[in-house]
């Protein structure tokens, strides 16, 4: 089988010159959203985060075109970190969806321009039931901005389109503002990882927010014999539950040394079987809590070089976690 090289070509560098010059163009819009914060921006952002987290509804998140499509990505983001969020469609709003929107919720509007016709209604709805607007658009003096109650007025900034017309810079800029509100929020409510598990049980990210006590092994299963106990009868035990590891415990039940397929063989010419476990063990064991996320444990794993873990509370053994119990899992 022959491998040919693909070497870029000269229209390849013109692409690659055209995208760089797009992450360029909206890091500067960042950098310009950053600094911005130092003024009103950022005390407008405080009261802003301030008035979502005392909300007693939802945060309704609305805007037409790609204002929209930014909307509803803030939407679910807000939902998954522990705001109770919603998209509205503004198009729709007139048509029955203003029906979405309660008197203890807060809206949360974008449009660049501040001057999207389709927002109209929900404003009107909004000042008519006393509902907070929340405003992420570019011009201070736009429709949008004098009708909310806390305006975000974003800085201006160089599109990245040749054109200057599709947004780039600008849609990136209400992202982030919305992705820096959501978690403003989140640190506010001192959202943790167990409530982040809540609301992500699928896919990878729900494996690896599961926690230890949901995957370890428990009762009769974990392997483990006395202090005091010769090697012959640990090695059966070790033998029996399939670990590849044993666990002392000592008079009060706490684990005080683990025995592995390692210290086996580095005392397997001194009499072994002779032996007491505590003159084969190793009295400093790495151990986990079965409260943390599973994804820890397998940080603990690969940093240590080892492949199982002894799951303790107040030191006392309550588990054994394997390295196979996270790839069936789906942590791995």
């Amino acid at each position: 089988m022959t491998v040919v090289e693909l070497r870029p070509g000269p229209g390849d560098r013109d692409v690659v010159a055209s995208a760089s010059r797009t992450i360029k163009a909206e890091a500067a819009a960042l950098d310009a959203l950053e600094k911005a914060l130092e003024g009103p921006l950022g005390r407008n952002v405080a009261r802003a985060v301030e008035r979502m987290a005392a909300c007693e509804g939802r945060v309704i998140v609305t805007g037409m075109g790609k204002s929209g499509h930014i909307s509803a990505k803030i939407s679910a983001t807000l939902a998954s970190t522990g705001t109770p969020a919603q998209f509205v469609h503004p198009a729709e709003a007139s048509h029955g969806d203003l029906g979405m929107i309660t008197a203890k919720d807060v809206v949360l509007a974008l449009s660049w321009s501040g001057e999207s016709k389709e927002l109209a209604s929900i404003l009107a709805y909004a000042k008519r039931f006393g509902v907070t607007v929340i405003a992420i658009t570019s011009r201070a003096k736009s429709a949008l901005a004098k009708a909310a109650d806390i305006p975000l007025v974003l800085p201006a900034s160089r599109e990245a389109c040749p054109l200057g017309l599709a947004p780039t810079s600008s849609s990136t800029q209400q992202l982030v503002m919305g992705d820096a509100l959501a978690v403003a929020l989140l640190e506010k409510r001192g959202f943790t990882s167990d409530d982040f598990h809540v609301f992500h049980p699928g896919g990878r990210l729900g494996a690896r927010l599961q926690f230890v006590r949901d995957l370890m092994h428990q009762g009769d299963e974990i392997p483990l014999v006395a202090h005091g106990t010769l090697m012959s009868d640990a090695i059966l035990a070790m033998t029996n539950k399939g670990f590849g590891i044993l666990g002392v415990i000592d008079e009060a039940g706490a684990l005080c040394g683990v025995i592995t397929d390692g210290d086996l063989r580095r005392h397997l010419h001194d009499g072994l079987l002779a032996h007491k476990v505590e003159s084969v063990m190793s009295d400093a064991p790495k151990t986990i809590e079965p409260g943390v996320v599973a994804s820890a444990a397998l940080d603990v794993m690969n940093g240590a070089k080892i492949s199982a873990l002894f799951v303790v509370d107040r030191n006392r053994p309550v588990g054994i976690l394997h390295m196979h119990d996270l790839l069936r899992a789906g942590v791995v």
